[in-house]
């Protein structure tokens, strides 16, 4: 039912339209069926030609209104996935990037993955099963044709049949949902893996305890709920098929002797059974999909509230000001939770000041929040209290996104992407030609149509490419978070005796995260960061 539910939402005109003309098509079948079994009743034989025509006109009836009602299932179907991943996208994207971490990668990777294929996988059979079902109702339809007292008769036994079945569908159900919840955790498993290769190659009795407390543990816990769930439902399908055969010989074997049957009647009954037992086939063993797809869209639908409740407000940039003269931080707080302590960590009150033209260093050992002051600096965090003004506008939720337009930043954590996107510059290729040769990055890598020719190098290296999209970007504020820790003593000297001057030089503020103390005196002011407080260190 959420699948469907979530197919009307899509479009219930579209769904409508391709029910009904499925119908028509399941109709049209069970038509097929009566023509054939009147064709072989010898009493009609001098009645073919009329019985001829009719097989033709339902036969193409129901092709092309199976036809048209696949195509229009397809092309709903697809177009709801897609709503589905560019919706859940946009959502992730438009959340506060605290409970983003919160949520965690490895469950927005399972859902962005495994759910929305799940839910694909499902909606592809969808026109499919429609047909089918379309079947089995003409089918039935022609059942009371045939004899209302039969149909009574088979309606009783489906209830039976569905009774019998929901015990087994349930369990089904409860043990894929479970196997759902460890796939998050696999998932977080995975991340270790590829993230964590390095350290797990260099010690072998971590890997060793990785691979089998963590990883098998969890992956034998998902395949066992994923056996017992794919057990019931195969059972299911088993039993189901029984039942059927049960009915089908109880039509043909003891309904005979319980009331009068004409052989026609009869032939009727046996031919519709036997047609039957294809869609009655698809429907059974496609349960597991259409289950799978359920609990995936109450996953992705609990994701989509949870990102909904904690979403910025949306708002179109203005224009950056470039000629902005102060930029004031009064009494910022953050507080966090530390695990295993009952007290919070808490981060500030923080008041400083910054104008165009300074070069700025924010020192600290780690925990002491550097992170933290650089997240609310550039307004990714939103402080619980205190105030950030750009010289006389106070920032706040509605326009935030206007006031993170004027930084440009490099975290430890960066993400390098292949292309550069969001520029349109005529003149993007060569402007990043002549910065790449700055860089001394020319001779690896090319910058054709604002794609970067390859990605694949060394960390160092790597991080010079993200100069390279911060200069482009020619922004008024630069924050640096460790950039220098990977690049070679040369080059690290050329970033902060030249890089970075320069950009002072251009009137822009640069602030830089930093550990490498024989730097400092090049610096216009050294905030210095200990346990979430501030103090200001003259450069020597």
């Amino acid at each position: 039912m959420k699948l469907f539910d979530f197919l009307l939402r899509s479009s219930w005109i579209t769904v409508a339209i391709a029910i009904l003309t499925g119908f028509i098509s399941g109709g049209s079948s069970a038509g097929l069926i009566a023509v054939i079994s009147h064709a072989l009743n010898p009493s009609t034989h001098g009645n073919m030609t009329s019985l001829l025509w009719s097989f033709c006109g339902l036969a193409l009836i129901s092709l092309l209104t199976s036809i048209f009602s696949q195509l229009m299932l397809i092309r709903l179907s697809q177009d709801a996935v897609f709503q589905l991943r560019m919706g859940l996208s946009q959502q992730i994207l438009s959340a506060e990037l605290s409970h983003i971490e919160q949520t965690g990668a490895a469950r927005l990777l399972a859902t962005l993955t495994e759910d929305v294929q799940a839910v694909s996988n499902a909606v592809f059979s969808i026109p499919f099963l429609c047909i089918d079902l379309a079947i089995v109702v003409g089918c039935l339809v022609y059942i009371t044709w045939l004899s209302w007292l039969v149909l009574l008769l088979v309606c009783g036994f489906v209830v039976v049949a569905l009774g019998s079945c929901q015990l087994l569908l349930g369990k089904g159900n409860t043990f894929l949902g479970l196997a759902r919840e460890d796939q998050d955790r696999l998932f977080s498993h995975f991340r270790t893996v590829t993230d964590g290769v390095k350290e797990l190659k260099l010690n072998y009795q971590r890997r060793e305890a990785f691979l089998r407390e963590d990883l098998q543990t969890t992956a034998q816990i998902y395949r066992r709920h994923n056996i017992l769930g794919l057990s019931f439902f195969a059972s299911t399908s088993s039993w189901g098929k029984l039942l059927f055969f049960f009915a089908a010989g109880f039509v043909i074997f003891a309904l005979p002797k319980l009331i009068t049957l004409n052989p026609q009647t009869l032939s009727g009954y046996i031919l519709t059974f036997m047609f039957l037992l294809l869609p009655m086939d698809n429907l059974v063993n496609n349960l597991p999909v259409l289950s799978k797809a359920g609990i995936a869209l109450q996953k992705v639908e609990s994701l989509g509230l949870s990102l909904s409740s904690e979403s910025e407000v949306p708002a179109l940039p203005n224009p950056v000001n470039p000629q902005w003269y102060q930029l004031q931080l009064s009494g910022l707080t953050r507080a966090y939770h530390q695990e295993g302590e009952d007290h919070n960590f808490i981060f500030g009150p923080v008041d400083l000041t910054f104008h165009p033209g300074e070069l700025v260093f924010i020192v600290g050992g780690n925990g002491s929040g550097k992170s933290t002051l650089a997240k609310l600096l550039t307004g990714l965090y939103l402080p619980e209290s205190g105030q950030i003004r750009l010289d006389n506008t106070l920032i706040g939720a509605e326009n935030r996104e206007w006031y993170r337009q004027h930084f440009a930043v490099v975290f430890s954590d960066f993400y390098l992407f292949e292309r550069l996107l969001g520029m349109d510059d005529p003149n993007l290729d060569q402007r990043a030609k002549s910065y790449l040769e700055k860089l001394e990055l020319s001779h690896k890598v090319k910058v054709e149509d604002g794609y970067l020719s390859t990605t694949a190098l060394s960390q160092g290296q790597r991080k010079r490419l993200t100069l390279l999209t911060a200069y482009l970007e020619d922004r008024p504020i630069y924050l640096f978070d460790e950039w220098a820790a990977d690049q070679d003593p040369l080059f690290k000297s050329l970033f902060y005796n030249h890089f970075l001057t320069e950009l002072r030089d251009r009137g822009k503020t640069v602030l830089v995260i930093s550990h490498d103390e024989q730097y400092f005196p090049i610096a216009d002011r050294v905030i210095k960061l200990d346990y979430g407080k501030v103090s200001e260190l003259i450069p020597q």
